[in-house]
């Protein structure tokens, strides 16, 4: 059996669902190919489901940029689409006084990369924050998380097949063929098909050295 489709996925997990999403929104066919019988089985199922900040990249790094800006993002996301999260800070202590003085640069690392809300408070502001801690000082990120990482996905699961997405379960990606207009790919299961993706295809599983883009 074959299927023409303009984009395949390879993986339902956080990626592949976010960019399953994000292309099905402008219009274009999606399918996604999952080999586990549900989404989110792998990596992204064993996560610390912790929305970092974004203050320990180098200045000027995407990771900082991505992250910062990323983290802004989910929040909203959560929000609009009824996710759990908590918005619930954290405290990077120091022990010793060079300790305090990488609390210095790590809160002015952290505001270059637009983290604007960090605060380098005393031991007894940390303490009322939390009685048990002992510490010099402490640096406050406010913006730092948690999240529900299977919520987050069954949310984009949603959005991806509001807007049109396949999601197939239980269907391995096999092998792919560059074609003169794309990729034909094989999938496995109980009932091995063949798909035909056009110029736009992503079979994120196969970018690896070799093929073209």
């Amino acid at each position: 059996m074959a299927t023409d489709i303009d984009v395949i996925v390879i993986g339902a997990g956080v990626i592949g669902l976010a960019t399953a999403r994000e292309l099905a929104i402008t219009g274009l066919s999606v399918i996604v190919l999952e080999t586990a019988d549900a989404i989110g089985t792998g990596t992204s199922s064993r996560n610390s489901e912790v929305i970092h900040a974004g203050l320990y990249y180098p200045q000027r790094s995407l990771k900082a940029k991505f992250c910062v800006e990323g983290r802004r993002r989910l929040y909203d996301y959560c929000e609009n689409h009824g996710v759990a999260h908590r918005r619930c800070g954290k405290l990077i202590v120091a022990t010793t006084d060079d300790e305090v003085a990488i609390l210095e640069d790590l809160k002015a690392k952290g505001g270059a990369n637009g983290c604007d809300d960090l605060r380098l408070i005393s031991s007894e502001e940390a303490r009322q924050l939390e009685p048990a801690l002992c510490c010099l000082a402490a640096l406050v990120s406010p913006s730092t998380g948690i999240i529900d990482s299977h919520g987050y996905m069954l949310a984009l699961r949603g959005d991806a097949e509001e807007h049109g997405t396949a999601i197939a379960l239980l269907s391995p990606f096999e092998r792919a063929e560059v074609t003169s207009d794309g990729f034909t790919v094989w999938v496995g299961g109980k009932e091995p098909m063949s798909l035909t993706s056009g110029c736009w295809s992503m079979p994120v599983a196969c970018m690896r050295h070799g093929w073209p883009g």
